[in-house]
């Protein structure tokens, strides 16, 4: 019957602009169905649902809450009873096992040479440090090629990556997800970032963000500049790592000076 099934619920934060990700996410590795939203000013609340799964342990519990109340009482006093015998039993299988390793350890002891020859550890080998002036990019730095590929935009090795490359130049191939005014100024935006083409639909990587930026500090470089960005845009982005906030799970980012090419961001396509 329709009115007999059960459903378990839950809510998931989500990144404004990244929802569809999230939805997603929840709708292929657990089968959830959303029910309701809630947008706030940096994050939305997803609420989802799903058919609550019968476990044996479930139908046990659903069957002694059928039982009458004498009933109930008499089970929880059988089963209070076979606990207590388990844990006697466990107690004294544990000093048995305890008093055999005591012997067992004591006759390997006797048997050991006083004066055992040890065998030193050889130190590791220095591995060449990394030019900090280097352009990071996924083609010669395998941490920032597993990072653009995280499927969760909370993962720790988000926060491990920013407090190691604070400050470093990073570049890659990305898209503009989302694009918003920002909340004191009509002339800048918060822009997030993802990587690859994908734009608002994309399914991993962190979320970048530029935050309270114009057209201006983002550098625009390449054949046909455009005036304006806006959600979809495909670039060659060039940025210095910022910090990540693992409660927003935000990875900011910060649009490198203006200093010539290299240092510019890229416009791939998007505008004519």
């Amino acid at each position: 019957m329709p009115d007999d099934v059960k459903y378990e619920y839950k809510s998931v934060q989500a990144v404004r602009g990244l929802e569809n990700r999230s939805i997603a996410k929840a709708q292929k590795e657990g089968g959830w169905e959303l029910v309701d939203q809630t947008q706030g000013t940096l994050r939305t609340t997803l609420y989802f649902r799903r058919v609550k799964s019968e476990t044996l342990l479930s139908k046990a519990w659903d069957a002694f809450r059928g039982l009458a109340p004498v009933k109930q009482r008499a089970l929880a006093v059988a089963a209070a009873v076979v606990l207590v015998f388990a844990a006697v039993g466990i107690g004294i299988a544990a000093a048995q096992n305890k008093g055999d390793t005591s012997a067992e350890n004591t006759a390997t002891k006797s048997s050991k040479p006083e004066h055992a020859k040890q065998t030193p550890t050889p130190s590791p080998t220095p591995t060449p440090s990394e030019p900090t002036d280097q352009v990071i990019t996924a083609e010669n730095n395998n941490e920032l090629a597993a990072l653009l590929n995280v499927g969760d935009d909370c993962d720790p090795a988000l926060a491990t990556f920013a407090a190691k490359y604070q400050g470093r130049k990073i570049e890659f191939d990305g898209s503009i997800a989302n694009m918003q005014h920002h909340e004191m100024y009509n002339t800048r935006y918060d822009i997030l970032l993802a990587p690859g083409n994908a734009g608002p639909n994309t399914g991993v990587g962190p979320a970048f963000k530029f935050e309270n930026v114009n057209m201006f500090d983002l550098n625009l470089t390449g054949k046909n500049i455009p005036s304006n960005v806006t959600e979809g845009d495909k670039f060659r982005f060039t940025a210095k790592v910022g910090s990540y906030n693992p409660k927003q799970c935000l990875f900011f980012l910060n649009p490198p000076p203006q200093s010539g090419r290299p240092n510019c961001i890229e416009h791939v396509s998007g505008h004519p």
